[in-house]
């Protein structure tokens, strides 16, 4: 079971390979829901956009509820606005609301330690960081660390999705990619034991949480050997089946 919707052509996707070379079988399903914060709920909070002069982006759904919520409190975006974006693909989503300009758009590489490169070297900068209420603090203290002039805004929740049609104890494997969704499976199933069930976790944080909530991790990714997720089951799979 992968916690994340299947995705928009499984037939091309890495986890089509696991099914066809390994007899496997996969079921998707969202372990989490996004829901934005109301512009009430946002005022609240007492951060102005127009007061910056920079938006720091770490996900897609960052951009379309800055874009939403600056939308619902009628705040046009000045067009010297500058973003700073963690990847290509955030960046690039970014062309849905603002034309791509080199001087105002600026990417990372997947990594939070580039883009604090890129942010160090626009100082004067005042940046705002649109995030969800459940967010990395290691970010947060990245920009505290480099004394870097910022307010944080709450802009969208991360809740647990309702999976209480789900017979979990009858699936080998659960894959998570993130620590809310860990938190999700004990909200939608408190009484959750391992036993022989194999848990898989993308990335440090996940990892951590898996840990913290008392499971082992079985199979990790990103390593040197398996970047992704499915690489990862894969050789799961084919060190398993020698041992056989």
């Amino acid at each position: 079971l992968v916690s994340q919707p299947p995705p928009a052509d499984l037939e091309k996707s890495p986890y089509a390979d696991l099914v066809n070379k390994h007899k496997v079988n996969i079921d998707f399903r969202k372990f989490i829901t996004i829901e934005g914060v109301s512009a009430s709920e946002f005022r609240k909070d007492k951060v102005y956009i127009q007061e910056h002069t920079a938006v720091i982006f770490t996900s897609r759904n960052a951009v379309d509820h800055f874009f939403r919520i600056a939308k619902d409190m009628r705040v046009d975006i000045p067009d010297s606005m500058k973003y700073f974006c963690i990847s290509e693909a955030t960046a690039f989503y970014l062309q849905k609301y603002v034309q791509y300009r080199k001087r105002k758009i600026f990417q990372g590489h997947q990594n939070f330690d580039d883009l604090i490169d890129l942010i160090k070297k626009h100082k004067d900068e005042k940046f705002l960081l649109p995030c969800s209420d459940i967010h990395k603090m290691s970010l947060i203290h990245r920009l505290d660390e480099n004394k870097i002039n910022y307010s944080k805004a709450i802009i969208y929740k991360t809740l647990a999705s309702d999976l209480s049609d789900i017979s979990i104890s009858e699936y080998d494997l659960l894959v998570f990619f993130s620590p809310a969704g860990v938190t999700s499976l004990f909200k939608n199933f408190p009484e959750f034991k391992q036993n022989s069930t194999l848990i898989g976790a993308f990335g440090p944080s996940t990892v951590n949480a898996v840990k913290e909530s008392g499971l082992n991790v079985n199979i990790l990714a990103p390593t040197k050997t398996a970047l992704s997720m499915t690489v990862a089951i894969e050789q799961h799979i084919v060190k398993n089946n020698k041992k056989k």
